[in-house]
C-alpha cells in the first residue's frame, strides 16, 4: 500500500449479486502479485448492502490482502440459501407465508399485532454465519497500526429518513452532515451488517443507537443519493467502485416485445425496483464525480486554492453482462420451499423462458449463480488489466505467470 496516496474501495450493493465483487478483488489480487506489489492496495473500504459484509471481510484482514480475497472466494463459492436465510419449509410458511397472509385478511387480523411479520424472509441465520465469519475484533488493532484508514458501511433509517454512514477510523475525523445524509463514528460490529444488508421487505429492519437514541434501519442502498462521498470524506484520493450491474442497462429485450407477457408480474415489479434501489445512484454519482473532475481540470491552480472540491481519480469495474439473465439459469437451483413462494409472485421457469430473474438474482445465494458471478468479476477484471496497472501505478513484470492459485502468506492457515 503507498503511504502517499490513499485509496478507497466502494462495493456496492445487490444480495447475492456481490459475489461478482469477489471476482473482481480476485482479479485485483492477482495482477497484483503478477507485478511483485505486497500488501493491500487500498486502506479504506466503503460498503452498502452485501456490499457492506465484503468490505468489512476485507477490511478486518486488510493486514493479509490475498488471504482475505482467497477466503471470500471459498466462502461465497460455497454459499447457500441456508446461510442466509430460513429456506426450510417451516421457516418459510412461518415468515413468507405470513407476510402474504397479512396483506390479504389484514383487515381481520389486525388487532394481533403480535403476529404482524416484518418481512418476507428470515434472515437469522445470517447473523450467526457473520458472527463465525467476519472478525471485526481485529478492526482497532489493524487502524492502530495502519494497515487500514477506515471502513464505512451505510444504512438507510426508517425512523428518521436519514442516510447514515458508520464509519471507524485510525484517527478522529469530524463527521460530516448533508441534506438527509449523516456521517457517525462508531465501532462497526455485526448489528451494522445486517442493517446495511437488510433488503426492503425481504428481510426485516434491525434497529441500531443513533444520536442517543433507538432508530430502525434498513439497507444501505436506499435513499444513497451519494455513495462515492464516504470515501472521499474518509480521505481517498483514488477510488475503485465496483457495481452490481452493468452502468448503461436498458430494459430487457423479452420485455420489448409488445404484448409479450401483458401486465407485469410482481416479481417484475419487485426486480426493478430493487435494481432502482441498488444500481441508479452509483451510476447517476460516478457521472457527477466525473463531471466535477473535467471542470477542475479546466481551472487555474488560483481558482483550484480557492474551492473545497478536489480531483479524484476513478475507476469503475462493472458485470459485462446482464445479471438477471445468468441467474435465470439458476434459479431452479433454489430449495423448493423457497420456489414455491417466489413462484407466488412470479419469479417461474428457467433459462430463456424464465420470468422474475431480476428479482431472483438478489436471492440466488446457491454456488452454481455464485460461482458464474465470481468468474464473471474475475474476467472483466483481467480483460481491463492495463487500465488497472494506470490506475494503481503497477509496473507489469514480464516475467511472472498470470495464472495460479492465491497467494497465501508463510505462517498463516486458515
Amino acid at each position: 500500500m503507498n503511504p502517499d496516496v490513499s485509496t478507497g474501495l466502494i462495493l456496492s450493493g445487490g444480495g447475492a449479486r456481490a459475489a461478482y465483487q469477489v471476482g473482481v478483488l480476485q482479479g485485483v489480487a492477482q495482477i497484483k502479485r503478477e507485478c511483485g506489489v505486497k500488501g493491500s492496495p487500498f486502506d479504506i473500504y466503503c460498503g452498502t448492502s452485501a456490499g457492506a459484509i465484503n468490505a468489512a471481510a476485507l477490511a478486518c484482514v486488510n493486514d493479509r490482502f490475498d488471504l482475505a480475497v482467497d477466503t471470500l472466494i471459498g466462502l461465497w463459492g460455497a454459499l447457500t440459501p441456508e446461510h442466509v436465510y430460513r429456506a426450510d419449509a417451516f421457516g418459510v410458511v412461518r415468515s413468507g407465508t405470513q407476510w402474504m397472509t397479512m396483506m390479504s385478511l389484514g383487515w381481520a387480523l389486525r388487532r394481533w399485532r403480535r403476529s404482524q411479520p416484518r418481512s418476507l424472509m428470515d434472515n437469522a441465520p445470517l447473523h450467526e454465519f457473520l458472527h463465525d465469519h467476519i472478525h471485526l475484533a481485529r478492526l482497532p488493532r489493524l487502524l492502530a497500526r495502519g494497515h487500514l484508514r477506515a471502513l464505512a458501511v451505510s444504512g438507510s433509517s426508517y425512523s428518521s429518513g436519514h442516510h447514515v454512514s458508520f464509519y471507524e477510523t485510525a484517527l478522529p475525523l469530524q463527521p460530516w452532515a448533508r441534506s438527509l445524509r449523516l456521517a457517525v463514528p462508531t465501532r462497526i460490529r455485526v448489528e451494522h451488517l445486517m442493517a446495511s444488508s437488510a433488503i426492503p421487505f425481504i428481510f426485516p429492519a434491525q434497529p441500531l443507537p443513533l444520536a442517543g437514541r433507538e432508530e430502525w434501519f434498513g439497507d444501505g442502498s436506499m435513499r444513497q443519493s451519494a455513495p462515492i462521498s464516504p470515501a472521499i470524506h474518509l480521505g481517498a484520493q483514488r477510488v475503485l467502485v465496483v457495481g452490481a450491474g452493468r452502468m448503461q442497462e436498458g430494459p430487457h429485450p423479452r420485455e420489448l416485445l409488445p404484448g409479450a407477457e401483458g401486465a407485469p408480474s410482481l416479481a417484475q415489479i419487485a426486480g426493478h425496483t430493487l435494481s432502482t434501489i441498488f444500481l441508479d445512484a452509483l451510476t447517476v454519482d460516478v457521472e457527477r464525480a466525473q463531471r466535477i473532475n473535467k471542470t477542475l481540470a479546466l481551472l487555474t491552480p488560483a481558482q483550484l486554492a480557492c474551492t473545497h472540491l478536489r480531483p479524484v481519480e476513478l475507476m469503475v469495474i462493472a458485470p459485462s453482462r446482464r445479471l438477471d439473465e445468468l441467474a435465470a439459469q439458476h434459479q431452479q437451483e433454489l430449495p423448493r420451499p423457497v420456489r414455491a413462494l417466489l413462484a407466488a409472485v412470479g419469479v417461474q421457469g428457467r433459462g430463456r423462458s424464465a420470468s422474475g430473474s431480476a428479482l431472483a438474482s438478489y436471492l440466488l445465494f446457491v454456488p452454481g449463480y455464485t460461482r458464474a458471478l465470481i468468474e464473471l468479476g474475475l474476467a472483466d477484471t483481467l480483460a481491463r488489466r492495463t487500465e488497472l496497472l494506470r490506475f494503481f501505478g503497477w509496473s507489469a513484470q514480464q516475467d511472472v505467470p498470470r495464472t495460479g492459485s492465491p497467494h497465501r502468506p508463510e505462517g498463516v492457515s486458515r
